[in-house]
C-alpha cells in the first residue's frame, strides 16, 4: 500500500464502514416494510418508493463529505443527481401504476449501478470494494430485469424488496471487508 492510499484508508475507510452499515440496516428495514405493505400502490408503498432513492441521495452526500479530495467524489455527485431524479420520477410514477414504477426503478438501477461500479473501481485501493463492484454489476442486470417485468401483464413490486435486501447485504459485506482491510493495514504499519 502506498503512503497516499494508507492516508485515504485512515480517513475515508472508517466513515465508509459506518455508512455501509447504516445502508445495510436501512435496506433490510425498507424491504421488510415493503413486504409488509404489500405490492399495491398504497400511500405507504408510495412513500417507501420515494424514500429509497431519497436515502440514497443522503448517503451519497455523507459519502462525498467524508471522501473529499478522493477521485470517487465525481461519481458520487452523479449518483446524487440520478437518485434525486429517481425519487421525483417514482413520486410521479406512483400515480400511474406499478408498470411505470418498475420502469423508473429499472432505469435508476441501471444508471446508479453503472455509477456504483465506477466509484468502487476508483476505490479499490481502500479494500472491501469487490462487493460494491459486484453490486453495481448486479444492479445493472436487475434494472434491465425490472424494465422487462414492467412490460409483462400484472407486474409486481415485490421484486424490489429482494433487490434492496441483496444490495444491503453487499453493503454489509463491504463494511466487514473494510474493517478487515483496516486491521491488515494497521498490522503492516506496526511491522515497519
Amino acid at each position: 500500500m502506498t503512503p497516499a492510499s494508507t492516508s485515504e484508508q485512515d480517513t475515508a475507510a472508517p466513515a465508509l464502514r459506518r455508512l455501509y452499515s447504516v445502508r445495510f440496516l436501512f435496506a433490510v428495514v425498507w424491504a421488510g416494510l415493503l413486504v409488509a405493505f404489500g405490492s399495491d400502490l398504497s400511500v405507504g408503498v408510495k412513500i417507501l418508493l420515494f424514500l429509497y432513492p431519497a436515502f440514497d441521495v443522503a448517503a451519497a452526500v455523507v459519502d462525498a463529505r467524508s471522501s473529499r479530495g478522493a477521485r470517487s467524489t465525481g461519481g458520487l455527485y452523479v449518483n446524487m443527481a440520478v437518485s434525486t431524479a429517481a425519487a421525483v420520477g417514482l413520486a410521479v410514477a406512483g400515480a400511474s401504476g406499478t408498470a411505470d414504477v418498475l420502469r423508473v426503478w429499472g432505469a435508476w438501477a441501471v444508471v446508479s449501478g453503472l455509477v456504483q461500479l465506477v466509484v468502487a473501481l476508483l476505490r479499490r485501493s481502500l479494500g472491501g470494494q469487490w462487493a460494491m463492484i459486484l453490486s453495481g454489476g448486479i444492479s445493472v442486470l436487475a434494472g434491465a430485469s425490472f424494465l422487462t417485468n414492467a412490460a409483462k401483464p400484472d407486474p409486481s413490486l415485490g421484486v424490489l424488496a429482494g433487490y434492496a435486501t441483496l444490495g444491503g447485504v453487499f453493503f454489509l459485506v463491504s463494511a466487514l471487508r473494510l474493517s478487515r482491510a483496516a486491521r491488515t493495514a494497521r498490522t503492516a504499519a506496526a511491522r515497519q
